[in-house]
C-alpha cells in the first residue's frame, strides 16, 4: 500500500518525535516501505547546526541510528531554507514529491488558542499534500 513514507524532523525537537517516528516504523515493517526522514534548516548558523552541510551530516547520522534501532531502511534528506519557519510547509510538499512518498508521517502538537488563527505545519500540510497524511499528537 505504502512504499516510501516521509517523516518531517526537527532535529532541535527530537524529544517529541518519538510517538511519530516509532508510527512510521511500524508502518514501514507492515508495508515493507522505505523511510525518508526529511529535515529543512537555514542557510545561515543556529542552535543544531552551523550550516547545511553540517546539519545533512547530523540528520544523516540520525537517520542511521533510526534504521539500525527500528530495522527498517531509512534515507536523509536536508533541505535548505530562506526562511524555514514562513517556508516550512511549501518546502515539505515539494520535498515529498521530490522523494516519491506516498504517506507523510507528521508529528503535531496538540492544538490551542492560536491554531483557531494559524494552521499548524501538519494541518497545512495535511490541507495541501496529495498523499495521505499521517498526523501523530
Amino acid at each position: 500500500m505504502y512504499s516510501t513514507i516521509m517523516v518531517p524532523v526537527d532535529l532541535g525537537h527530537l524529544d517529541r518525535l518519538d510517538k511519530a517516528l516509532t508510527s512510521a516504523a511500524d508502518l514501514a515493517k507492515h508495508y515493507g516501505a522505505a523511510v525518508t526522514l526529511v529535515g529543512v534548516t537555514a542557510a545561515a548558523p543556529g542552535a543544531v547546526a552551523h550550516n547545511p552541510a553540517e546539519y545533512a551530516g547530523k540528520l544523516r547520522g540520525f537517520a542511521d541510528a533510526f534504521a539500525a534501532k527500528h530495522g527498517v531502511a531509512v534515507a536523509a534528506a536536508a533541505y535548505t531554507s530562506h526562511d524555514p519557519t514562513r517556508d516550512l510547509d511549501k518546502t515539505l510538499l515539494a520535498a515529498a514529491q521530490e522523494q516519491g512518498a506516498d504517506l507523510i508521517v507528521m508529528a503535531s502538537h496538540v492544538p490551542g488558542l492560536p491554531e483557531h488563527v494559524f494552521a499548524s505545519h501538519g494541518g497545512g500540510v495535511a490541507a495541501h499534500a496529495p498523499v495521505s497524511v499521517f498526523v501523530v499528537r
